[in-house]
């Protein structure tokens, strides 16, 4: 069964940086990509950032393009994102997730069948 677990959330001021980090089960597909979902208040689920264990191949959203970086540790199954010049609209529940295969764009919710439990993020102005 795969199993994720992120960790790394909490209160920073704005234009701080936070680490997230994404533990997963050791998976037993050729390829697979992890990728980071957030929901604030009221708001739907939206993709952050991807990242295809193969290739590499990362993706962002608009919205973090050049603040955020994903990055993996294949060896120990983590995955990172590091979060910099944050702002209070990047506050939300972050979430990890993953899905079988490699992926060319962000893609949404309905692409990722395994999920973690959410970390918190909080960006004070």
């Amino acid at each position: 069964e795969v199993q994720l677990q992120a960790s790394g959330g909490g209160l920073v001021q704005a234009g701080g940086s936070l680490r997230l980090s994404c533990a997963a089960s050791e998976f037993t597909f050729d390829d697979y990509t992890i990728g980071w979902f957030r929901q604030a208040p009221g708001r739907e689920r939206e993709g952050v950032s991807c990242i295809s264990y193969r290739d590499g191949s990362t993706y962002y959203a608009d919205s973090v393009k050049g603040r955020f970086a994903i990055s993996n540790d294949n060896a120990n199954h983590m995955v990172y994102l590091e979060t910099n010049s944050l702002k209070p609209e990047d506050t939300a529940v972050y979430y990890c997730a993953a899905r079988q295969y490699g992926v060319t764009s962000l893609g949404d919710t309905s692409r990722y069948p395994y999920w973690g439990q959410g970390t918190q993020v909080t960006v004070s102005s």
